[in-house]
């Protein structure tokens, strides 16, 4: 039986990663920063799944910490990552950037060569993109590895305990009859199932043919961002005034909700990204790992739930 290092295995894509592993076959080593975090892990699973994971403690910002993690591994599913920070871009630097960097840096000193990344679709290295520059420096360091590596790109993740939709959902929640639509709101996204995303993860790991590779995924439609909107409002049986506000309006709002550590579906370094569309080959999961993805339409019923309320209920 493999051993499988998960970093950030606590986290929204780890919660679905790690169960996926164990129906694979896999043992799983589950790294987590905290005692908190390793209760998180256990909790997600049914009682006879968790003697197949062991917790272990570490921090990816943290080289000292990489090597007894990653004693008896076999590969490294790099998920450890943040979206957005408070700093303009310097948290982002050394959690995604810096932590991937060390992450390398330690699987090579401890001879582990078998690497699956979690990159991102749609990102270029531009200053002024400070989540889109961290994540592409990232996948820079895995192609430059010398490991076998593979990258997986999704654009936005929807499931149980997703960041975007149910951050989106809560907006909805709590507007009062309308919800701003950020300028256009004709950028596009291709929104992948989380399900999808574990399942081409289970199949690269298991098949030599895709080291070398980065994969772009998404799901089998582009949306745009007022329809993903509309799609939220369906899910969750709201009515809502849909009103597109200029950019900069929207950036002044998320400006001040980041200033109090608010939350809000749309950060500042987010609107600036809104100028790439976050979209691939429509047909990027079937041409490569042989499935079709599942839609999004009628796909977001879990947004009914708050999002403390989507834990799954284990023995």
């Amino acid at each position: 039986m493999s051993t499988i290092l998960v970093t950030g295995a606590n986290g929204f894509v780890g919660s679905h990663m790690v169960p996926a592993l164990l129906h694979a076959g896999y043992r799983v080593v589950a790294l987590v920063r905290d005692d908190d975090g390793g209760a998180q892990v256990t909790r997600r699973l049914p009682a006879p799944e968790r003697a197949a994971v062991e917790i272990r403690h570490g921090d990816v910002t943290r080289p000292d910490t990489l090597p007894a993690a990653l004693d008896g591994a076999d590969a490294v599913v790099h998920l450890a990552a943040i979206a957005r920070d408070w700093d303009g871009g310097q948290t982002l630097r050394l959690v995604n950037t810096e932590g991937t960097r060390n992450v390398v840096a330690a699987m090579r000193a401890a001879g582990v060569e078998r690497l699956v990344h979690l990159g991102a679709l749609g990102v270029t290295d531009e200053p002024d993109l400070h989540y889109a520059s961290s994540k592409a420096k990232a996948m820079g360091i895995v192609r430059g590895s010398g490991l076998g590596w593979t990258i997986l790109a999704p654009s936005l993740l929807f499931g149980l305990r997703d960041g975007f939709f149910n951050l989106l959902a809560g907006l909805v929640r709590m507007s009062p009859g309308i919800v701003p639509i950020t300028g256009s709101g004709r950028a596009r996204f291709q929104p992948l199932a989380i399900e999808d995303l574990c399942r081409a993860c289970v199949i690269a790991l298991g098949d030599d043919t895709y080291v070398g590779r980065e994969l772009l995924l998404g799901g089998p439609r582009y949306w745009t961002y007022r329809e993903i909107v509309e799609e939220v409002l369906r899910a969750i049986g709201a009515r809502r005034l849909l009103m597109p506000m200029p950019v900069a309006v929207i950036r002044l709002v998320a400006g001040a909700a980041e200033a109090v550590r608010a939350p809000f579906p749309v950060a500042t370094d987010q609107l600036r990204q809104l100028r790439h569309d976050n979209i691939g080959p429509l047909d990027s999961v079937r041409s490569g790992f042989g499935f079709g993805p599942r839609p999004m339409e009628g796909g977001l019923t879990h947004l009914r739930r708050r999002v403390k309320d989507q834990e799954p209920e284990t023995g």
